[in-house]
């Protein structure tokens, strides 16, 4: 079975437009839980524009499922993970300013920098994974690094899938074979939605979770919520 964390993002930054509390950040991570939703992720950026770093001790003692905090490993960004160890810690190679993840570790040219984070995460019991482009040596990379899992980088399979759905997955199911070859866990993330998640989930061997948040939050806007999650679980099960 894929696993689906919910990204709350979203919702944050629809908080943070008006300086209240307005949508409750941990409300609404309780209720995605309630809602069936097996996990819980957040990405704080440098700039805080959706998830604030001090979100995130109140998101951890509320969050029964799986907590996820992906970013950039700065020395800011690992203080606040190991201060407050989620289950899992993905680590994505994103600018200060940067609008939104889109490209994967060169897991090769910074295995030294990625061996040190994830020992220090390790510390702390945290599992690591990895973003990541579907490429062998990338995926070999983050095995040799010392990574749990990789994530995939699904922003190009989502933008190829409307035209060619077979050919945009490919690269995907090859590396995937990599991955369970070599031992490493694999998630997966990045503009996947009703309409292409079935279709990945199916050709990307031994998937184990997805991480879903704009796409998702947008459906809620007209599925609702509870209902929302229900749909992507169905997709995935």
């Amino acid at each position: 079975m894929t696993r689906l964390s919910v990204n709350i993002n979203k919702v944050a930054l629809l908080r943070n437009a008006r300086g209240g509390n307005l949508p409750d950040l941990v409300q609404v991570a309780k209720d995605c839980e309630a809602f069936g939703a097996e996990g819980i992720t957040v990405h704080p950026r440098p700039d805080q524009r959706h998830i604030r770093y001090d979100d995130i001790p109140a998101l951890r003692a509320v969050v029964t499922t799986e907590f996820n905090i992906e970013g950039n490993p700065t020395r800011e960004f690992l203080d606040l993970v190991l201060a407050n160890p989620p289950h899992q810690c993905t680590l994505v190679p994103d600018t200060p300013g940067q609008l939104t993840s889109d490209a994967g570790w060169d897991t090769v040219a910074n295995r030294s920098f990625l061996r040190e984070v994830i020992a220090e995460l390790h510390s702390k019991n945290i599992r690591v994974s990895i973003f990541v482009d579907p490429v062998a040596r990338m995926v070999e990379g983050a095995k040799i690094a010392g990574a749990d899992r990789i994530e995939f980088y699904t922003g190009p399979y989502a933008h190829q899938f409307p035209q060619n759905p077979k050919q945009a997955v490919a690269g995907y199911t090859e590396a995937a074979k990599v991955a369970n070859a070599v031992g490493i866990g694999i998630n997966a993330g990045h503009d996947l939605n009703l309409d292409n998640l079935k279709f990945f989930r199916d050709h990307c061997s031994q998937l184990l979770e997805v991480s879903i948040g704009h796409a998702l939050i947008s459906d809620a806007l007209y599925y609702g919520l509870a209902n929302t999650i229900r749909m992507y679980l169905r997709q995935l099960k």
